[in-house]
């Protein structure tokens, strides 16, 4: 298996083939990702209603695992080999090995609906282990130990699927130190996607606010990005210790206050006329309505439903989706520019976010209806993009493809 994992290039050729999936890592990860969350989003709604008889997915529990494992990891994984390659200057996975992981991605997909939940632990366990190490090996051999803590949270997103696999097994008497419950393991993921999210933005969303804007002057404050980050390493505590009291609350309010000023140091105001642009400023404004009513679901005044869909269903939902139509644009050498299938995408998937947090806190009677109607926004969202982006994807045009930064 290590043998196969670790051939990371292919021969070189003098022309490229017109079939080019297996050339870099965002090309078969991003289709996998969009495939999934066109496809199990809706699924999980029809379970959720009770139009199936019988539940082809577990629990709550299973649905966010799979978009976390599922949905989100395929991104991060595709988005990383290709930052990597960039980063470093080195190769990551390609070809045969870059199939191995994807192969492992989607029998883990499937082992999700079996009986066999020691299989889709192993499973789940091996793909951002592999993953971390296909982009160690290319970090390394460029001595780009800056980008290392990538590695680290691909690691420990590993041993959180593993925790939530445990939980599901009726292991809960075991638990760690300082009342670490093994049923903490999804929300720990999730935390390390919001951390691999704010840390990307801090570092792209000025870059291409400044590039796509003229005359914008989004600007980074070094205290602000500590803070900023270090805010969600305190929500990463938060959440392992389950706190749900007064000072949970004050420290999430915190949090709010300092990402609220990074966000207004990009000048979100001027952005609204580049849609590539505006979908990553408009993303990091669900994030501060995910702090917001965090915050006040610490104090159990609301359920934490509509925070945690504000987290996932708007910011990291946007994000992802501006970042794969941007760096498949990019990587494939075509002009970083939204036609009316990116507006469409785009609005459709805020729509999806509007509808899944705001309909519930005003009327709980409508969540189910409310989760329908965000469920076929959200599928719509990346249905769109797979007609448009599954062309580019998998296959090459001859003497356009510009490696672009990501």
């Amino acid at each position: 298996m290590a043998e196969v994992f670790v051939h990371l290039t292919e021969s070189p050729a003098r022309t490229r083939p017109a079939w080019a999936l297996w050339e870099l890592g965002f090309r078969p990860f991003y289709l996998l990702a969009t495939l999934w969350a066109a496809l199990f989003i809706p699924l999980w709604a029809l379970q959720l209603s009770a139009v199936f008889n019988e539940a082809l997915i577990r629990n709550t529990s299973w649905h966010a695992h799979e978009m976390i494992f599922g949905y989100a990891l395929a991104v991060i994984i595709g988005f990383l080999f290709t930052a990597g390659r960039n980063w470093s200057g080195h190769p990551t996975p390609s070809g045969r090995s870059l199939q191995f992981l994807a192969m492992l991605w989607l029998l883990a997909r499937m082992a999700a609906f079996s009986p066999w939940v020691w299989l889709s632990l192993l499973l789940n366990l091996s793909v951002p282990w592999l993953a971390a190490w296909g982009l160690w090996r290319s970090l390394y051999a460029g001595h780009n130990r800056r980008n290392y803590f990538f590695v680290a949270l691909l690691v420990v997103m590993g041993l959180a699927s593993a925790c939530f696999h445990f939980s599901q097994m009726g292991w809960q008497p075991l638990q760690f130190e300082m009342g670490l419950h093994l049923d903490r393991g999804v929300p720990l993921a999730l935390d390390i996607v919001l951390l691999i999210v704010a840390i990307m933005m801090g570092r792209v969303v000025p870059m291409f606010s400044n590039n796509g804007i003229p005359g914008l002057q989004a600007t980074r404050n070094p205290l602000i990005e500590k803070l900023a980050i270090g805010s969600i390493l305190g929500l990463m505590v938060i959440d392992s210790l389950a706190l749900q009291n007064i000072y949970a609350a004050t420290f999430v309010g915190g949090a709010f206050m300092v990402h609220g000023w990074r966000w207004y140091l990009w000048q979100p105001w001027k952005t609204w006329r580049n849609p590539m642009v505006w979908v990553l400023q408009g993303a990091y404004f669900w994030l501060l309505i995910f702090l917001a009513l965090k915050a006040i679901a610490a104090t159990g005044a609301i359920p934490s439903g509509p925070a945690t869909h504000a987290l996932t269903v708007g910011l990291i939902g946007m994000v992802t989706l501006g970042m794969m139509t941007r760096t498949a644009l990019g990587h494939t050498g075509n002009p970083i520019q939204a036609t009316w299938v990116e507006r469409a995408a785009f609005s459709a998937l805020f729509l999806a976010a509007s509808t899944r947090v705001f309909i519930p806190l005003a009327w709980p009677s409508l969540l189910i209806e409310s989760a329908l109607l965000a469920a076929v926004l959200w599928s719509a969202a990346f249905a769109l993009y797979l007609w448009r982006y599954t062309p580019l994807l998998v296959l090459n045009k001859p003497g356009i493809f510009k490696p672009q930064p990501v």
